[in-house]
């Protein structure tokens, strides 16, 4: 859930994974794991992402709609 919401919210905005991933202070290979699923985030970078996407955690883990 958290990856595709990730992805969707990227895409909506027209970024790339690098310039999120230079936001939220991770590389871009470490941001790609998190929106394909291969790795989770930590909660700092949860925290980081909502945050940057001005969302919030829950919406970001699948708990609620935007």
């Amino acid at each position: 859930m958290l990856s595709s919401i990730l992805k969707k919210e990227r895409t909506k905005r027209a970024l790339s994974q690098e310039e999120v991933a230079r936001a939220i202070g991770v590389s871009q290979p470490t941001y790609n794991y998190y929106e394909s699923g291969t790795k989770v985030p930590s909660l700092a970078v949860i925290m980081s992402l909502a945050d940057y996407f001005d969302v919030s955690i829950d919406y970001l883990v699948g708990r609620k709609d935007a």
